[in-house]
């Protein structure tokens, strides 16, 4: 066989495998359509819709790290000084129905007081739709003034609940049913119990105001708050008073309590919060109380807070507390804050 024979066999071959090949062509399957991330502005900024539903989910939270000194209420560190670290996210969806738009929220907090002694928990899950709100929520009585001074809340705050609220934009009204299994008890007996609650509220003009009260069945107690503030000058007065029948879930730090401070604008960064409170046969704060507050003395305390934005999202806190009761030690804290918000 020549060189000339052998170059047109191998063509002849070529062809041959050629045409097989075009005769079973492979047709490239056609790529998925891509579904991007559409942003769901129906109910404010930040929302964006879960690809392939109509839901749309906000994911938001904050970074702190706060420097704890002095006398900490429940603390049980041995140090003067304590610092800690908390990282908090959540995630809020939304969607539209025919009573309105349906919620649901989870929010996960994860504390730190070091590298080895850390925790996390669920610091809220509800659902919420038509004014009824159902799960682990803050009751009303975790509200307070925007200073760190005031003490006129619940010993425990974080209920599961069921609610439900009426509000417009300037006005709100409700009842909650609250289970009290982590509230305060009489010695001897342990917390096993369930409350009711009420709460108002709205804004007219520069006045805010919330009134709030809760029944405490198993303790058979209750306490009733109120609380305004208004615009003066160049801050916001605020005024607070709570009266307790006796110690229960709802109150339990005092019989009566009164508190004020006036939040002072210095610039638009820089806002300083003095207050004051006063207690009427003061207890304090743990979850064992007596049956009443007969023979118990008062207590006053005073404190500062300052607040400065640093950037957007970004801000600076530092406060000092000064408690002096009459039936025990008087005691400083305060604490120094930097906190990241997304």
């Amino acid at each position: 066989m020549n060189i000339k024979s052998l170059l047109l066999g191998s063509a002849a071959a070529l062809a041959v495998v050629s045409g097989a090949q075009a005769a079973d062509a492979i047709v490239a399957a056609e790529p998925e359509p891509v579904e991007y991330v559409r942003v769901c502005d129906a109910y404010g900024t930040g929302y964006f819709y879960i690809p392939g539903t109509e839901t749309c989910l906000k994911i938001n939270g904050y970074i702190r790290f706060q420097v704890n000194v002095g006398d900490q209420p429940g603390g049980d560190n041995d140090s003067d000084w304590d610092a800690v670290t908390r990282g908090q996210v959540q995630f809020t969806a939304k969607s539209d129905t025919e009573y309105g738009p349906l919620t649901g929220v989870i929010v996960m907090q994860f504390n730190a007081d070091n590298a080895t002694d850390q925790e996390a928990h669920l610091d809220s899950a509800y659902l919420d739709v038509a004014g009824f709100r159902a799960g682990l929520f803050y009751s009303w009585w975790d509200d307070g003034l925007s200073g760190e001074t005031d003490d006129i809340g619940s010993a425990e705050t974080l209920h599961n609940s069921i609610r439900y609220q009426y509000e417009t934009d300037a006005f709100y009204a409700g009842i909650s049913v609250d289970e009290l299994e982590d509230g305060v008890y009489k010695f001897g007996e342990e917390a096993n119990n369930v409350g009711v609650a009420v709460g108002l509220g709205g804004k007219a003009g520069v006045f805010s105001y919330q009134i709030t009260a809760g029944y405490d069945v198993d303790n058979e107690d209750g306490a009733v708050r109120a609380m305004g503030t208004v615009d003066i000058g160049p801050g916001t007065l605020g005024l607070a008073g709570v009266y307790s029948t006796g110690p229960n879930s709802y109150y339990s730090t005092a019989e009566w309590a009164v508190a004020a401070e006036y939040a002072i604008k210095a610039t638009d960064k820089l806002k300083i919060t003095p207050a004051v409170q006063y207690y009427g046969n003061y207890f304090g704060g743990d979850k064992a109380v007596p049956d009443d507050f007969d023979g118990l003395g008062d207590a006053w305390k005073v404190g500062l807070t300052v607040d400065y934005q640093i950037v957007d999202n970004f801000y600076a806190k530092v406060s000092v507390q000064y408690l002096d009761p009459d039936d025990a030690d008087d005691s400083t804290s305060g604490y120094f804050r930097l906190q990241r918000a997304f």
